[in-house]
């Protein structure tokens, strides 16, 4: 008789945690898509959040939560929409620019090089420079209008997510105490070991912005030098743009700096565009793998190899996001082992006292 209610006790505990991950995967799969629009909201809320605060205490929840998103949109993702606008449209207006100087001999020695080599090897290709970098523009506006379908797409995508992380953003200032006081009660940790996973969560996600912030900064200010001494035209404008593209993954500031070191080695000035790139190398090594880490381990109880490869693993994971989120993975990883090392620690103290 026992036996039996035992086994419909468990049957049922077995069906509810299957009806529970049934309903936590069901829910990923709807918010899946939004994740990285989330993801931002969370780390515009977390950074901008003193602020809100301070407007707060004058102007109630929903008109703090509303000038402060403003404030986020205005300051961080308006200028941001702009930089990338005022790049696309420097970026062809300089491939014309190139285009046009070969069309009409400027870059006399290319032109040279190109016959010595056509002329050592001449079943390589028998057209001369010209005529091939025509053919291959026409190819590649031939493909770009192909893609031209795919790139409105993309737009119309990260337009959309844009608004979502705008408007999350609003709700996760006005009801922020709400969603952290539910997810205190969710966490099953003792209160010490989850404030203080909250309080190193909240002070990486500061320091990841802040640094990211700081060696754009850098990026810009150390490349507008060195474009101004090796003669590189609107060399502010360029800064500003190696300094933005400073925050995007794997290629960064070399966006900015390659295409320019090559159009000044094209121009005739071999020397300047070497020592640019030496100047750009050193400075991109410097500033993203040693000042970027330094600046998130002064703010976390990590050590600098530990800030050094959960930067650069969160970046290859989760793209620029990863700057914030590798970090914060980390250190939760970290949080959780010496929870579990107290534990036992506990229980080894629990057996010998009982052994006694």
């Amino acid at each position: 008789m026992t036996a039996e209610p035992t086994t419909q006790k468990r049957i049922g505990t077995l069906l509810f945690y299957g009806i529970v991950l049934l309903l936590a995967y069901l829910v990923y799969l709807i918010v899946a898509p939004f994740l990285p629009a989330l993801a931002w909201a969370v780390v515009f809320v977390v950074f901008c959040y003193p602020a809100y605060q301070r407007l707060e205490r004058r102007q109630g929840h929903t008109l703090a939560a509303l000038v402060t998103t403003a404030g986020v949109v205005l300051v961080l993702i308006v200028p941001a929409l702009l930089v990338m606008a005022a790049f696309v449209r420097e970026g062809v207006g300089a491939a014309r620019s190139v285009q046009e100087g070969m069309a009409n001999g400027h870059f006399g020695w290319v032109n040279n090089l190109w016959d010595r080599m056509v002329q050592r090897f001449p079943d390589a290709s028998p057209v001369d420079l010209a005529t091939l970098l025509h053919q291959y523009a026409e190819k590649a506006a031939a493909y770009l209008a192909g893609q031209l379908g795919t790139l409105a797409k993309h737009t119309a995508v990260f337009l959309f997510h844009l608004c979502v992380a705008i408007l999350a953003t609003f709700y996760l200032f006005r009801d922020g105490d709400v969603v952290m006081a539910r997810l205190r009660a969710v966490l099953p940790f003792e209160e010490e070991h989850r404030e203080r996973m909250f309080r190193e969560a909240r002070e990486l996600i500061s320091a990841s912005v802040t640094s990211s912030l700081a060696a754009a900064v850098a990026h810009g200010i150390l490349g507008g030098i060195a474009f101004t001494i090796c003669g590189i035209g609107s060399p502010l404008f360029w800064a500003v743009m190696m300094g933005f593209f400073s925050l995007v993954p794997v290629v960064g500031s070399a966006t900015i700096w390659v295409p320019a070191a090559i159009s000044l080695m094209i121009g005739g000035h071999a020397g300047k565009g070497i020592l640019l790139v030496v100047i750009c190398a050193v400075i991109v090594t410097i500033v993203d793998n040693v000042v970027r880490p330094w600046l998130i381990s002064g703010r976390a109880e990590m050590g600098g190899l530990v800030i050094f490869i959960s930067v650069l693993g969160g970046i290859s994971a989760f793209g620029v996001l990863g700057v914030v989120l590798g970090p914060i993975v980390a250190a939760t990883a970290a949080s959780l082992l010496d929870l579990a090392a107290v534990g036992v620690q506990r229980r080894n103290k629990a057996s010998k006292a009982g052994a006694k």
